[in-house]
């Protein structure tokens, strides 16, 4: 199906059209809400740069402050990630700051049960003073490595700086088993490295950009789409693989709306079409890869007709757009998407995209992925740590998964409860959860409750009170970006450049920052020597010094940019590959000796029975799943997730298009009501709902009983052989009027 060209979502510095009543620019609603919040006015008379972290692509951000308040921020046009610009999330931080719901002192559990929701609030003292003897307890009974670490946000450096000192090995992030693993691993296997975040694409030079499942103007990361409108304006063939008309999809020349679950027929079939047309790069082929014989033998029956009859797209459509692909090479790119854990064999799939951009000759070249480089800063001197720490995955009676190369959030779930990990020794005893929310971010949600049922140790280091903290026995509020210093890091990018984290306002209520936190409970553990700063500041203007950096440039413009060198063939770069062969490894020696498929084989995956739909989910331009659905500047644009839903399949089970809707899945768990939208957009074997809704926590009072909570429904899951990452889109629902569902007896929680 081809779509019609349509000028792109345009962003500016205070977001994205409506998005700017967000920022405080336009709207005058506080006070009308049931949560007043004082307006902030528009227009500050101090400006103080920093980076964002309403989601994690770090983008430079100028914050502006009148008599102690923030009123807006905007983009740093200095900065290499936002250029004067923000995504809607970023105009929205004001929200989190202010947030009437936030975390403002340290509370002890007094329910004897995790999750009661009975909390006292205590000194800064008495929380750390309980969390440091509870660790030194596990630490002496059980071993270091039986702590682990739950981290997601930039701020959890110096968490993973605590624990390694510890002497545990088991930091972890749901971002990694349950979304960006499989892609990792499958570039890494070919091209001898990750794609990294933000991921090396150079998409504003591309001529034609091939979207797998990737929702670009959706999944609002900053610079790509700035890049996406920009090739869209100059012409690039946008092709897009969806069973959902998303917003990339109306600004595509194709639009492939796919059957779920066979993708990776398709990736094959315009492999096959490319080889056998000689449409391959041949020279960049014959000169950086290895194993193309053994593909092309691969490929001899994936022919389009046989891609047919999995996917349902056209033997016609699957070789035009193969010849579009490789008609545009090497600026051809075939995005390598970010949430990627979808039907057990990710890994495989993720190698397939990797392989048709080596065919295309895209690693390394204008228009597909540019080599990443980056400004060193030398570390802070602190003693080296005591010894190579064990991990969950160490256990000598675990599951291995020969390339997983970090520790599985599902994983150290597993080894929590015990019995289900073999081994000797004690299960995992203690968990400190940093800025993520594990009652959403991991899947069979009831495996995790049962885990944090068996801790004796559960910490919770937040800014709000996702559904997490209630199940912790102390929370720790932290400071929000805006509040605090974070360590200085370099970000691999097509140009090298530092950036500063800095407070522009001091912390709100008695809420600490990160730093602080870790180094204070440190102290407590005799492991001070491994903090040796008075503060943070002092710190990184210590690194930054030794460096030889302009520290006062690069605090007041926030951003220090180095010389470019060449990160692409045509700026004169030397490609060179961290694979065994040093090559690019179409067929994977590594794997085969794993015991893996060395090319990636089809697998055919289940598919919903009748009157069953596929469950997909994913994000809307002005969110960050649950970081910002209790942001009332951001929910004037979106305040709760709906149901896609094909309006035929609708029409026929007698739903319309705003009737308010319950999803059941395959093991009768239902989720909480919310609205259909009843589209063509959407093929008729799946459904869709924005991820991030449905709180139930009583803390925040804006977010909870908004929407659906898709993840309570990803009760099932595909194991990746190869990686261990958890494919989530393998759950059925059925699609029930509300009413209908309240007359059913609610099913046990999962």
């Amino acid at each position: 199906m081809v779509s019609t060209r349509r000028e792109f979502i345009k962003i500016g510095g205070t977001g994205v059209g409506a998005v700017a009543l967000g920022s405080g620019v336009t709207t005058k609603w506080w006070g009308l809400d049931r949560d007043v919040v004082p307006d902030p006015r528009t227009d500050g008379d101090q400006v103080i740069p920093s980076f964002c972290e309403l989601c994690f692509w770090k983008c430079g951000i100028l914050a502006h402050v009148r008599d102690g308040k923030v009123t807006k921020i905007v983009g740093n046009p200095e900065h290499p990630l936002s250029r004067g610009h923000l995504c809607p999330r970023g105009t929205g931080g004001v929200g989190l700051l202010y947030d009437p719901d936030r975390l403002k002192k340290p509370l002890l559990r007094r329910s004897k049960k995790r999750g009661g929701q009975e909390f006292e609030e205590v000194s800064w003292e008495k929380a750390l003073d309980f969390t440091a003897e509870k660790l030194l307890r596990i630490k002496k009974t059980c071993g270091p490595e039986k702590v682990a670490l739950f981290s997601h946000g930039y701020g959890g450096t110096f968490f993973k700086h605590l624990l390694f000192a510890y002497g545990s090995g088991n930091v972890t992030a749901p971002s990694y088993g349950q979304c960006r693993g499989p892609r990792e691993v499958g570039f890494q296997l070919t091209f001898g490295s990750p794609v990294g975040s933000p991921e090396v694409l150079d998409i504003a030079n591309s001529r034609c950009i091939t979207l797998v499942g990737s929702h670009l103007g959706e999944n609002m990361h900053n610079t790509q789409v700035q890049d996406f409108a920009r090739a869209v304006a100059n012409g690039a063939t946008v092709i897009v693989v969806d069973p959902r008309y998303s917003t990339a999809a109306g600004k595509a020349r194709y639009w492939l709306p796919i059957k779920p679950g066979t993708d990776l027929a398709l990736l094959l079939a315009w492999a096959h079409v490319i080889v056998a047309e000689g449409l391959y790069d041949r020279e960049y082929v014959e000169k950086y890869a290895t194993g193309f014989d053994e593909l092309k033998k691969h490929l001899e029956d994936k022919t389009p007709e046989w891609a047919w009859a999995e996917t349902s797209i056209a033997p016609e459509l699957i070789v035009e757009t193969a010849r579009v692909i490789a008609g545009a090479r090497p600026a051809s790119l075939v995005h390598p998407g970010r949430h990627t854990t979808w039907y057990g064999d990710d890994v495989q799939r993720s190698r397939a995209i990797a392989i048709l951009n080596a065919l295309l000759g895209s690693w390394g070249r204008r228009g597909g992925f540019f080599i990443p480089t980056s400004m060193s800063v030398p570390p802070y001197p602190v003693p080296p740590y005591a010894a190579p720490a064990k991990t969950a995955q160490d256990h000598p009676d675990g599951v291995v998964y020969p390339f997983a190369d970090e520790v599985l959030s599902h994983g150290v779930c597993d080894a929590t409860i015990p019995g289900r990990v073999g081994g000797p020794g004690c299960p995992i005893k203690g968990w400190i959860v940093y800025g993520t929310n594990l009652i959403q971010a991991l899947p069979q949600r009831q495996q995790t409750l049962d885990a944090i049922q068996h801790l004796e140790l559960l910490v919770a280091i937040d800014v709000l009170p996702a559904e997490i903290t209630g199940y912790a026995d102390v929370v720790l509020p932290e400071a929000t970006y805006l509040e605090r210093w974070d360590d200085v890091g370099p970000t691999p990018w097509s140009e090298p450049f530092l950036a500063i984290r800095q407070p522009v306002v001091p912390p709100l209520a008695e809420s600490k920052p990160g730093w602080w936190i870790a180094k204070e409970l440190a102290n407590r553990m005799d492991l001070g020597s491994y903090f040796p700063w008075d503060d943070a500041e002092k710190m990184v203007v210590a690194r930054l010094e030794k460096g030889g950096v302009d520290v006062k440039a690069l605090r007041t413009k926030g951003v220090l940019r180095g010389k470019k060198v060449p990160v692409t063939t045509e700026d004169g770069l030397e490609l060179a590959f961290g694979t065994a062969t040093k090559k690019i490894e179409l067929y994977s020696a590594r794997m085969a000796e794993a015991g893996l498929p060395p090319l990636p084989p089809y697998t055919r995956h289940p598919q919903p029975a009748d009157g069953q739909f596929r469950l997909l989910f994913g994000r809307t331009p002005t969110h960050t799943f649950g970081r910002t659905t209790n942001n009332r500047f951001l929910s004037e644009v979106y305040a709760e997730n709906e149901v896609w839903m094909n309006a035929r399949a609708a029409r026929e089970r007698g739903l319309a298009n705003g009737d308010e809707v319950v999803l059941v899945n395959q093991d009768g768990v239902r989720s909480q009501p919310t609205r259909l939208k009843a589209t063509q957009r959407i093929r008729p074997d799946c459904v869709f709902v924005v991820h991030g809704y449905g709180h139930e926590s009583p803390g925040l009072r804006f977010a909870k009983g908004r929407g659906l909570d898709d993840s309570r429904l990803v009760t099932k899951v595909e194991v990746d052989p190869v990686a261990g990452s958890t494919g989530m889109s393998v759950n059925f629902v059925t699609v029930e009027k509300a009413g209908a569902a309240a007359a059913a007896a609610p099913a046990a929680e999962a």
